[in-house]
């Protein structure tokens, strides 16, 4: 009892942990974006920007990026590395406590008479070659992690699978904003068809109409090669058309988890149901891009992650210390195992100092605090990108919804020359030509407008995607603590 005053200086010791704590940084930002949220069609309503996509009121677009949450391959990836990432923390962690096991061996052996130990053995009273040896044992080892090293490396994995989660959400927003960007074009593409068609087929009727009119001596030769090389130029532009959409179409089935032209969004998917671009929320702040982008929260995480491995080397300036026991059984030949003669018990106290190898451990200090400032400048690296990205997002979104609110006017303007020259037609003050040059007008405004729909759209989705819309943080979260990568 005389040594019970040791184990509360054996204790106080365990709670030792050297190294830096770590803090959050300061990552300031700015108060507000430039470009104002009524710029980039700020919505009153307020976005959701969990579920982003269901603002659209398409349910294929819906349909679609549950398929991709469900079957993507990128997400699957992100899953297994998670998955590693976590076991790897509960492994440090299991370091910390401590280590038993049980054996047990059975040995059958017929000695040899001429061998080292047979040779003299075999002269004795009472030797018999064929022996049996049973061994019965418990035992039990802990390292007591004086300096904490144990501790600051447990808490790098944890930093680490924390890193792994903020990966795994990057991807999901990643894939979820490119599933939409596919299909927004693979929508594109189709209303751009319609459109061409419609234009091509205005073109041969002005080539039909300048033909009769060049054989009745009313216009020349030149009004006719001006109208087929206005269709030849039209015409031309569909194969390009044609290729974006199945190029469009083939991404999107790969981010379902599909082969290139499965079909998985079929061709009259869509068609008839007119998306509704939702606006950005109303509220939206710079400082909401430290719990929602997942990039700043990586490389936050190893951040962390870099601080506790600092601990972890300044650990090996200290001797390690640790504790083993064993509990046994051991017999020769016949006869209860469990006896009193057969019993071994066994106790190792083991020191472990680095006590000459103290330059490899500068070294490796040295190279933890290295990795922390890179870790530092890349942190705040991240905060500055994330700002920038969502500055851009959002000017280029407002910068189509002016031009698509322009393009609104000229379709207007278009379809009201259009009944200006039917009715002039009707009173023949007008020819068909005029009417068909004056379509020809109005089919490039609405597919230009068509264009700009879809950018409009796609510019919608890349705001999203930098605002770090797709995934549900949970409210406690600055930087860290994720939830599950789905």
């Amino acid at each position: 009892m005389k040594n019970l005053p040791g184990i509360p200086l054996i204790l106080l010791l365990c709670a030792c942990t050297v190294g830096p704590t770590y803090r959050q940084p300061d990552l300031p930002v700015n108060e507000h974006y430039q470009t104002p949220a009524r710029d980039a069609g700020a919505d009153p309503q307020g976005v959701d920007l969990d579920q982003w996509w269901r603002g659209f009121g398409d349910p294929v677009l819906t349909r679609i990026v549950g398929h991709v949450l469900d079957q993507n391959l990128d997400l699957a990836a992100a899953e297994a590395r998670v998955a590693q990432a976590r076991a790897a923390a509960r492994g440090a962690g299991a370091a910390l406590l401590p280590e038993g096991s049980l054996e047990g061996s059975v040995a059958r052996q017929h000695q040899s008479t001429v061998g080292e130990f047979g040779t003299v053995a075999s002269h004795l009273p009472g030797y018999e070659r064929d022996q049996t040896v049973r061994q019965l044992g418990a035992g039990a080892s802990w390292e007591l992690d004086l300096a904490g090293g144990l501790r600051r490396r447990a808490e790098g994995r944890r930093d680490e699978a924390q890193a792994a989660e903020a990966a795994g959400v990057g991807t999901r927003i990643r894939v979820v904003a490119e599933a939409a960007d596919a299909y927004l074009q693979v929508r594109g593409a189709r209303a751009d068809l319609a459109q061409l068609s419609a234009l091509i087929a205005t073109d041969e009727n002005l080539v039909r109409v300048t033909a009769e009119r060049v054989g009745e001596g009313v216009a020349v030769d030149r009004d006719r090669d001006d109208a087929e090389a206005r269709l030849a130029q039209d015409r031309a532009l569909e194969p390009a058309v044609q290729a974006r959409l199945q190029a469009e179409s083939n991404r999107l089935d790969v981010l379902m988890g599909a082969t290139p032209d499965s079909g998985t969004v079929g061709s009259d998917e869509g068609v008839a149901q007119a998306w509704t671009t939702p606006g950005m929320p109303g509220d939206i702040r710079p400082a909401q891009l430290l719990r929602r982008r997942p990039d700043i929260m990586l490389a936050e995480r190893r951040l962390a992650a870099a601080t506790a491995d600092i601990g972890a080397a300044l650990s090996q300036y200290y001797p390690d210390v640790s504790l083993a026991g064993l509990l046994g059984f051991e017999r020769l030949g016949p006869g209860d195992l469990f006896s009193g003669a057969a019993f071994q018990p066994a106790l190792l106290a083991g020191v472990h100092w680095r006590l000459f190898d103290f330059g490899r451990v500068d070294a490796e200090v040295a190279q933890a605090r290295g990795a922390r400032a890179e870790a530092l400048a890349r942190c705040r690296q991240s905060v500055l990108g994330a700002a920038e990205d969502a500055e851009d997002a959002l000017l280029t979104l407002a910068q189509w919804q002016s031009r698509l609110g322009a393009l609104q006017a000229v379709v207007a303007a278009n379809e009201r020359a259009l009944d200006s020259v039917q009715r002039s037609v009707e009173a023949g003050t007008a020819s068909d030509v005029d009417l068909l040059r004056r379509r020809q007008l109005l089919l490039e405004s609405r597919r230009a407008w068509v264009l700009t729909h879809e950018a409009h759209a796609r510019a919608t989705v890349d705001a999203y995607r930098a605002l770090g819309g797709g995934w549900a943080p949970p409210t406690s979260a600055v930087y860290g603590n994720l939830n599950d990568v789905r």
